[in-house]
């Protein structure tokens, strides 16, 4: 008897035309580390009296459809995820490709998502999904991922794969040693470890219906933030926190001229940190930054993913 492993799973998404419908084709193979999206009901306990100590039967709450999927940064299949959190992005170039994805739009595309486990079998096919948050970690060594985070309408189980045959990106790696930063497009040193976090905020549409799905999944007030972690070498941070003014930090991998993702955050506040002496070693400061709408630029954030994919 087959028993389900991680290994043998496997990950197919596309965008949707209408939302929580999944497209007939279309559906790219995704890579991935791991991932908890699917859908849940809980019972509720009876609350009525006089029928003795013994409970009656329980009753089906509203279903509830979400979870993370963690996806390594790549040249070309992270750009279907960079769609899913900004839009649309804008593309240029003849073989050699520049998406330039831009943060503020209030139309998210959703996306149907098919979770398989093939010796089982077991098909889970979520549709309706928009992306909530995408979060990445930088840091000096390890393998570089992004954590992304997704609102689901609904979970359709299945024997047989509804995905069809599903065209697969070629997969080139982002690695931590291909990252930077600069700040004011000037690279900053001393940087220990540094977190970067952007949110839709979406909102759940809870309306009453018969299949206790939810009817949408809109994105409100977007939010860009992270954490630095510096070693305390300079005061430039330091001054620009205790002066409250804004600068431009930019985050990126870069592999050639032609291979590479860049995520500006146009107007980046610090919050003035406590700097404190643990022992002998050297002193860290640590500033949890957020970024805000910069009228220059014409908004928050944005990202520039350069390869040879003809568009998203």
């Amino acid at each position: 008897m087959a028993r389900a492993q991680g290994a043998r799973s496997q990950l197919a998404a596309a965008f949707e035309t209408t939302y929580g419908t999944a497209p007939t084709s279309g559906f790219m193979q995704m890579p991935f580390a791991s991932a908890s999206l699917g859908a849940e009901q809980p019972l509720l306990a009876s609350e009525l009296l006089g029928y003795g100590r013994d409970p009656l039967a329980p009753i089906k709450d509203a279903v509830t459809a979400d979870g993370d999927i963690t996806v390594p940064l790549d040249a070309e299949a992270f750009g279907f995820w960079l769609k899913a959190a900004f839009g649309a992005p804008t593309t240029t170039g003849t073989t050699n490709k520049t998406h330039t994805f831009k943060s503020g739009s209030w139309s998210l595309p959703s996306m149907a998502i098919e979770v398989a486990m093939p010796e089982i079998p077991r098909f889970a096919m979520c549709t309706g999904c928009v992306l909530d948050q995408l979060s990445i970690a930088m840091q000096r060594s390890g393998l570089l991922t992004a954590d992304v985070k997704l609102v689901a309408q609904g979970e359709t189980v299945a024997t047989a794969t509804a995905a069809g045959t599903p065209t697969a990106y070629a997969l080139q790696r982002f690695g931590h040693f291909n990252g930077a930063i600069k700040r004011n497009g000037t690279a900053l040193g001393n940087i220990v470890s540094a977190d970067i976090s952007y949110a839709n905020n979406v909102e759940r549409i809870e309306t009453i219906r018969n299949d206790g799905r939810i009817d949408g999944a809109d994105p409100s007030i977007a939010a860009l933030s992270g954490k630095i972690d510096v070693r305390f070498a300079a005061t430039t941070l330091m001054d620009q926190a205790l002066n409250g003014t804004a600068a431009s930090l930019e985050f990126s991998w870069t592999i050639s001229s032609t291979v590479s993702l860049t995520i500006t955050a146009h107007a980046v506040y610090l919050p003035r940190p406590r700097v404190e002496i643990q022992g002998p070693q050297g002193i860290q400061a640590s500033f949890d930054w957020q970024a805000a709408f910069d009228p220059v630029a014409g908004q928050m954030c944005t990202v520039v993913l350069k390869n040879t994919v003809a568009s998203y």
